[in-house]
């Protein structure tokens, strides 16, 4: 048994990396595409205040799928509340909910943003001809980690408090997406 979970967590650990990197590698290509089009500095700084802001978005979601109570949820989905069985299923599954939210579009939101972070800093470069752009890339990495970490440390502490009314209103998003689409994110319980 203990071999079969071993296989088990490096066969779904290679999936998360697989798929992983070509999530990050289509974004990416889709980021540097739009900022070579863009090529603004301020519409630049939006869209990575954005990406930044959707890494910090789902941290909370990962971070509430671990704090959320089960009970409530169970309750709601016997008196059959649209979204409580998502619910249901978002918290049994919240190790894999946090693994996506917190770590895998959370490290891509991260490299994302230092990707556009130096993007802006070569335009801001070339725009003002400075030569010494080591004080700017520093500025707007610290700039960066600044916002990410300082938004994560209040979005977790959003997450704690308000876990299960966060993760509910997921739920009710995930069931609209699934009555649209007809596709289960978790087709099993556990």
């Amino acid at each position: 048994m203990v071999n079969y979970l071993k296989k088990s967590i490096l066969v779904s650990a290679l999936l998360v990396a697989f798929f992983t990197f070509f999530i990050a590698l289509l974004v990416n290509i889709g980021s540097q595409a739009l900022m070579e089009v863009i090529n603004n500095v301020i519409v630049a700084l939006i869209l990575l205040l954005v990406i930044i802001a959707l890494g910090i978005f789902f941290d909370i979601i990962g971070t509430a799928a671990t704090a959320a109570a089960l009970p409530p949820f169970n309750a709601r989905a016997a008196k059959k509340v649209f979204g409580a069985s998502q619910a249901v299923k978002i918290t049994k599954n919240a190790g894999t909910v946090a693994n996506y939210c917190n770590d895998v579009i959370g490290d891509i939101a991260g490299t994302l943003s230092g990707a556009i972070g130096a993007g802006i800093v070569f335009n801001l470069s070339n725009m003002f001809s400075i030569t010494n752009i080591v004080l700017i890339g520093a500025m707007m990495t610290s700039l960066i980690a600044a916002l990410t970490v300082g938004g994560k440390a209040i979005g977790k502490y959003i997450a704690i408090e308000n876990a299960n009314s966060i993760i509910l209103k997921v739920a009710i998003v995930l069931a609209w997406w699934e009555n649209i689409s007809g596709i289960e994110l978790f087709k099993t319980r556990r």
